[in-house]
Order: structure tokens, then C-alpha cells, then sequence
């Protein structure tokens, strides 16, 4: 049974005087524990659909459906990772991972388990008494990553959360969070530029046409778990990344009309009814 329901989905912004559509006829459904990637030209809606399933910005009609119950507001049901990681600074790395819990009134024994547990996870145990300015870009993302487990969404929006970081550390993040997703196996929404590391996460991976941005294809990805970052240079994984590219070329293209290079998605390292 489908964990997450989109019917029919649209978003549409006012914008001189007239309506401007950016997602349009969105419909697909989630099982249970999948990873689910998001791949499209720029401005064609991605994160606004991610906004919308996390209750942060309302729809303009359709419905979204989390264990059969329609969402309209934000929830615990849900935990998002910006690309940003906007941690307190004056708090540290451990209460910065409990501050959901602690608005909970959980008691503070109980929120420091919960935070070794998944500072532990995210390989940042030892860090725990350190404050953000004495962290990496990539240290504070994995803070931000265990700050959302610590609440146990059912659902993790991530929106292009490794999109400012290095490649090399791009990289390096891309396999923490594959690490992370097989010892959790929660539900993951993820929306990225780079066409390797959709392929690389998911189970599947949507393509969105150009704005007004709605599904071209969904493309599964039949490279067994769990997967090393070696996978990258396997025959299988050049195939799919290759697909993926051609069926999103077209509308990267058309997004700059018709002509000139194409900018705003990665190839590189660094309608209907449809499940995604």
C-alpha cells in the first residue's frame, strides 16, 4: 500500500496580474521505504512540489495523501532538509540535533540517546559539543540530516541538500546518506540537479519537463543494494545515467528556447497515473 498519494496536483502563482502555473497534473504514489529522486531543468517546479508535500506552501487544487489522509499543513509526519543546513549557531551540535524533541517537552536524558544514536549514524559522535562555525559544509549537513531522524518523520524531503557543497565532498555525502537510508529505510523524497547522484540514491528516479514543470518519465533503477560508489563505473550505471540524460535534454533545452548550452542540470558526476 502506498504510503503517499499526489492526484492531480497543480500550483499556480499570481504574477501581473495573471496566473502563473508552475507544477501542473502532478500525479504518482510512494511505497513505503523507497528513495525516490527528482531530476529537471531549472524552474520547472521540482522544489516547489517538495515545498508542497511538506505542508510549507499550499497547493492550488489536486491532493497530496500521506497514509490516506490528505495534508495540509506542515507535520511530524514529515522532516525536510534544505539546502542550507540553517543550524542555531549558538547552540551545539547535539543540542542543535534534539531541539525538535526538546520543544516536545521530551526529557533530556532520553533526547541525548536519541542524539548519539544518530550523530553515531552521520559519523559525527565526537562532535557533538562542538557549535556550527567549528564544522565543514559537510559536517553541518549531516547535523542537519540527524537533526531531522531525531524526530522520526515518516517522510524525508531533502532539497538538493548537497547542492552547495565540493564535488569531493559531494561525493562523500552521497554515500553517508546511502549508508544512512539502508540502516533507517525511511521514505525519501530527494530533488537534484546531478544526474549521478539521482541515479546513485534511488530506487527510482522522476523526470520533470520544462515549466510548467510536471512528470516526463519515471525511470527504476535495477542496480541491487546496497551499493558502492564503485557502482558509478559499472556498464549498468553509465546506461541508465545516459537514458536519463536524453529524456532530459530535450526539456533542458526547451526550457532555454531551443538554443544555446545547456545549463542548469548536471550529466555529470557531481500526465498518467504513475507510481515515483
Amino acid at each position: 500500500m502506498a504510503i503517499l498519494r499526489v492526484e492531480a496536483l497543480m500550483k499556480d502563482y499570481a504574477a501581473g496580474g495573471r496566473a502563473t502555473r508552475a507544477v501542473d497534473s502532478v500525479n504518482f504514489t510512494v511505497e513505503p521505504g523507497e528513495f525516490i529522486t527528482f531530476v529537471g531543468p531549472s524552474g520547472c517546479g521540482k522544489s516547489t512540489l517538495l515545498h508542497i508535500l511538506g505542508g510549507f506552501i499550499p497547493k492550488t487544487s489536486g491532493r497530496i495523501l500521506l497514509n490516506g489522509r490528505e495534508i495540509t499543513g506542515p507535520g511530524p509526519d514529515r522532516g525536510m532538509v534544505f539546502q542550507e543546513p540553517a543550524l542555531f549557531p549558538w547552540r551545539t551540535v547535539e543540542d542543535n540535533v534534539t531541539w525538535a524533541l526538546e520543544v516536545s517537552g521530551a526529557p533530556r536524558a532520553g533526547r541525548r540517546l536519541v542524539a548519539g544514536r544518530y550523530l553515531e549514524m552521520v559519523n559525527l559522535e565526537r562532535f557533538r559539543h562542538h557549535y556550527p562555525h567549528q564544522l565543514s559544509g559537510g559536517m553541518k549537513q549531516r547535523v542537519a540530516l540527524a537533526r531531522v531522524l531525531a524526530f522520526d518523520p515518516q517522510i524525508l524531503l531533502m532539497d538538493e541538500p548537497f547542492g552547495a557543497l565540493d564535488a569531493q565532498t559531494r561525493e562523500l555525502m552521497q554515500e553517508e546518506l546511502n549508508t544512512v537510508w539502508q540502516r533507517t529505510r525511511k521514505t525519501v523524497l530527494f530533488v537534484t540537479h546531478d544526474i549521478d547522484e539521482a541515479v546513485y540514491l534511488a530506487d527510482r528516479v522522476v523526470v520533470f519537463t520544462a515549466w510548467p514543470g510536471t512528470i516526463k518519465e519515471i525511470v527504476t533503477i535495477d542496480i541491487p543494494r546496497p551499493r558502492a560508489i564503485e557502482i558509478k563505473k559499472s556498464p549498468v550505471y553509465a546506461e541508465l545515467r545516459n537514458r536519463i540524460w536524453d529524456s532530459l535534454r530535450h526539456e533542458v533545452l526547451k526550457s532555454r528556447g531551443e538554443g544555446g548550452s545547456v545549463y542548469g542540470v548536471s550529466s555529470g558526476a557531481a500526465g498518467g497515473e504513475a507510481r515515483a
